[in-house]
């Protein structure tokens, strides 16, 4: 029986880099729809009124980016190195500084700024394809860490948003196809369950 909890909604959104961790490495999880009564019920549950939330046990851990270190540092996915560890930290704040604006015009300006937003997005990405390149291993450490999944996630629903935009970085791209392809991924990928999800809560994608 597993400890682990996730509350989110029943999109991707922010918990899917974590349900991609869970899958990926076989952890057990149950996840909770906080859609229903989210308002009364569950926003006041909240350490800072947002979603998702892990629960492990009766220890909470807010904020997604919190939640992946904290599955990473425990699951043995975290580098011990300091040099491995600063790089999928880079990686990882990178990839919010991505989302950031990406939820923004998904939810406020989808309808009037999304080429502008996919040209500045493409920049972003050109950033990482130069680190990949740099560092020279299949994933952003020398092994699989957190932030993969917080970096595969992001690439995907740029994908999704704008199906190109990985064509000028032939190592992003490399990497891309190297998550999706790993086993449990796949499979998880492939199923209803998964293709059912949103990818965003107002059915902009």
């Amino acid at each position: 029986m597993t400890n682990y909890q996730l509350l989110y909604f029943p999109l991707r959104g922010r918990g899917q880099a974590t349900r991609y961790f869970f899958v990926d490495n076989g952890i057990d999880f149950k996840e909770v729809n906080i859609r229903q009564d989210w308002f009364e019920t569950y926003k006041p549950q909240m350490p800072f009124g947002q979603a998702p939330l892990l629960k492990d046990g009766d220890f909470e851990v807010a904020y997604s980016s919190s939640i992946l270190r904290y599955l990473g540092r425990k699951h043995g996915l975290y580098p011990n190195d300091v040099k491995e560890a600063a790089k999928v930290d880079m990686i990882a704040d990178h990839v919010e500084d991505i989302r950031e604006p990406y939820i923004k015009m998904i939810y406020y300006s989808y309808d009037t700024e999304k080429d502008d937003y996919v040209k500045t997005a493409i920049v972003q990405l050109g950033y990482v394809e130069n680190l990949l390149k740099k560092w020279g291993a299949e994933y952003i450490s020398t092994k699989i860490s957190f932030a993969d999944y917080n970096l595969f996630d992001i690439l995907d629903v740029h994908v999704i948003l704008s199906p190109t935009c990985l064509d000028a970085f032939l190592t992003l791209k490399a990497y891309y196809d190297r998550m999706a392809s790993r086993p449990n991924l796949k499979k998880y990928r492939a199923t209803e369950e998964f293709k059912k999800l949103p990818v965003n809560g107002n059915g902009k994608q």
